[in-house]
């Protein structure tokens, strides 16, 4: 798929649903992918792992993330990376859109 170059912003391409994730995958490459998510107060993922790195960018709101069985709190601006095979979960403390980038090498 070929993409045109222009200026979006990553907040409002995915709208906060009650009581649900939202996500929508912005790239997708046999090098990574990079996807935007949207999830509503109280609703998350729970533990699991990932074949490759991640990387998540907290674009509003605010999450509790654990990686690893290590709390983490994270707030709008703030970001995180998850290693690969590590066991990881994610909790939105408050509504939160994040972003996700996964390399796979």
């Amino acid at each position: 798929m070929q993409h045109e170059a222009k200026v979006m912003r990553l907040t409002e391409l995915a709208a906060y649903q009650e009581g649900a994730v939202v996500s929508k995958t912005l790239l997708s490459k046999l090098t990574g992918t990079v996807t935007l998510f949207a999830f509503d107060v109280d609703q998350g993922l729970s533990e699991h792992t990932a074949p490759f790195d991640a990387m998540v960018q907290i674009l509003d709101g605010e999450a509790d993330i654990t990686v690893g069985g290590q709390p983490f709190h994270l707030q709008q601006g703030e970001m995180i990376i998850m290693p690969a095979q590590v066991p990881h979960a994610l909790h939105a403390v408050k509504p939160f859109k994040m972003l996700l980038t996964m390399i796979r090498s």
